[in-house]
Parts: structure tokens; sequence; C-alpha cells
């Protein structure tokens, strides 16, 4: 871990500390309070909630028209890096959930709210600690596990020691969709940069982060996680950013970082049947994200959408794909009809699409249970 990581973490870890000191036992939990369970998140800017809003960080999305199809919040921004909501809101609603998981860093994120769910995703954060650095500050994977540790014990303060394991063993979900920063915004950036391809092979760069994952994994284990969704790495090769800097048709994607992800999803999806096969106890549910978003922008038609190449959001070149969604961005008129709501993410119609097959359970995608079964292990 990096110093600047170690001292970032450290002080969000005082402010929340001190923040969170009121959630003793006085706060009365009912049976209603349990009832629905809970969705923890872990991961990128594809589930972020807004926690990078509480960080000096470039990668921010609490900026207009952000959010502008979020109807909780008006449709104002919340730091939330697509128009609407994201796979961990849809997937968390569909699954029963009375209330969005707020994010830890969020200065309401105490008390019962805990008991809801929680969302430590962080724009810019990877498996890797050195991964998104570009950005100067974001939660990498580790730092996610440690900030649930500390909810963790306030969960101990609120329901006892026992009730608190209980609800985490079998009430509770964990959702972690990471990974992609890891190519995108470390291995992949310009070798007199600051990308680790200077100094490792892909293969060891993927040994590396199959093997930092496997050790977060067991961390939350140990802290009683058990029923978990893990998402791989999507078509990267094929966002409007990629295809818009190698000028590439729009039915082409950059050939290497989907070689890449491919290496690496083959990876994981051994890592959980590895996992599966040793944690007494545990369910790792394997989603196919790249076959499910590739499915989308090879056959955009089917689904009702006019493109899968052009952002939504966003400026520069043929795809809008070089300048990130803001304020003077263009904007498309019919969000629903854009895979891509800007140069990187999917628009909440695409996500929609995802969680829905995740949801339902198509062995395709989605394996060896569906997340309702998972919910209701």
């Amino acid at each position: 871990m990096t110093m600047q990581i170690s001292i970032l973490a450290l002080l969000v870890f005082l402010l929340t500390l001190t923040r969170h000191q009121h959630c003793k036992s006085q706060v009365v939990v009912t049976d209603n309070d349990l009832k629905y369970g809970a969705s923890y998140i872990f991961g990128d800017s594809l589930v972020d909630a807004g926690n990078n809003n509480y960080l000096s960080t470039l990668s921010k999305a609490n900026i207009p028209p952000n959010g502008i199809d979020f109807k909780p919040a008006g449709g104002n921004p919340t730091g939330r890096y697509t128009n609407g909501k994201t796979i961990g809101d849809i997937i968390g609603e569909s699954l029963g959930q009375p209330h969005f998981a707020v994010p830890y860093l969020a200065p309401n994120t105490t008390g019962k709210a805990l008991l809801y769910g929680v969302n430590y995703a962080s724009g810019g954060g990877g498996i890797m600690n050195a991964t998104g650095r570009i950005f100067i500050n974001r939660l990498s994977m580790d730092i996610q596990v440690d900030y649930f540790n500390i909810t963790r014990q306030q969960i101990d303060k609120l329901l006892g020691a026992s009730r608190a394991k209980d609800y985490i063993m079998k009430k509770s979900i964990f959702s972690i969709t990471i990974g992609s920063n890891d190519f995108l915004n470390n291995y992949l950036l310009p070798v007199l940069s600051i990308g680790a391809r200077i100094s490792e092979t892909p293969d060891g760069f993927i040994d590396d982060l199959i093997n930092h994952l496997r050790d977060q994994l067991m961390r939350l284990y140990k802290l009683d996680a058990r029923k978990f969704i893990i998402g791989n790495v999507g078509p990267i090769g094929c966002i409007p950013y990629q295809k818009t800097i190698n000028q590439l048709k729009e039915n082409q994607c950059v050939e290497l970082p989907n070689k890449l992800a491919i290496q690496y999803n083959v990876r994981l999806k051994n890592l959980l049947k590895e996992m599966n096969g040793k944690m007494a106890g545990a369910m790792f549910v394997h989603a196919d994200v790249y076959s499910l978003v590739m499915e989308l922008i090879t056959n955009y038609a089917k689904y009702g959408f006019t493109t899968s190449s052009r952002a939504c959001c966003g400026n520069g070149g043929q795809f809008a794909g070089i300048v990130p969604c803001g304020p003077t961005s263009s904007i498309c008129s019919d969000r629903n009809k854009h895979v891509f709501w800007d140069p990187y993410h999917p628009s909440e119609a695409a996500n929609i699409i995802i969680s829905k097959q995740l949801l339902q359970g198509d062995p395709k995608y989605v394996s060896p249970i569906s997340l309702q079964k998972l919910r209701d292990l």
C-alpha cells in the first residue's frame, strides 16, 4: 500500500470513527429493520454511489448532467457515474431492499442505515493499491475492506455479537465489481508513465490481481460474509473512449484491453470455483459481465438501442469519447437509446438489462446460481 493511500485511509478512519461513536446499543432495532437483508457493495465507478464526493480526487461524478434520470434525487447528480441507477442500485431494489446502499463516506451512514446496506465503491479504485493513482485519491479494494471491518464492528454494537453474525452471514449479500481500472488506469497506462507494464508481463500482473483479490475475499469471509456476487471485467476495449482515441470504426474494438480482460476473467472464474470448494458455508456467484455487455454492444438494436458506440454524454471524436461527461458536454436527446452514458460507463437502460439477467439466472451469465437464489439461501 502506498504511503499516500495509507495516510488517506488513516485520516478517513479517524473521522469515521468519531462520526459513528453514537452507533451504540441505544438504537432500537426491530425485526422489521432486518426483514429485507442488506447489500454491501464494493468496487469502482461502475457502482460508486457517491463516495468520491467526499475525496479530493480528479474522479468525480457529482456534476450535471450525471444523475439526470435518478429520480430519488430529483435528477440532481449524486456521484453516480451514469444518468440514473447503477447495477448495485437496481439489484438491491429488485431483491426487495427498501433503501439504496448509502455511500460509506456520507455523513448519514450511521445507525440503522448500516443494516440496510453500505456502498464502499470508489471511482478509479482497483484491486491493486497503485491502481488509479493518476486520480490522486480513490478507495482501493483493500481500503474498502478496511472500512467494512469498521462497519462490522458497528453492527455488533447495534445488534449484539450473536445477532450481528447471524445477520451478516444469512441476510447480507456482498457485491464486488472491480478490475477494469487495474487495466485501464494501471497496466495499460503508457509504459513510460506509471503503469505496471513497465515491470510486469501480462501473466505476472494478472497473477498479482488474482492473488490480491483472493486475499480480499478471504478477509471478507473472516468478517462473516458468506453470500458473494463477483463481476468479471467487461469488454473495456469497446468503450467509447477506447474507440475514439484509437480512431476505430463503429463495429471495431481495441484488441489488447479485451484480450487482457478475457485472460483475467478465466482466472477469476477458476478462483471463484476454487473458493466455493474450500470456504465452508460460502457461495461465490460469478457474474459474466463481459459476455453481457458484449451482447448489448453486438446486438444493440435487439434491445432497443440505436447505438452501442457513441456516448450519450461527452465530447470529442466520432464517438464523443474523449472528454468526460460534464456541464459543457453534448447530451443525446433519448438516453434510453444509448448503451453508454459517457465515454466509460453504461447508461441506466443498459444497467437495467444487465441486472435483470443476473437476477433471473441465465446460467450463461450467472453461475452457479442466480442472485434471487443467492438471497434465499
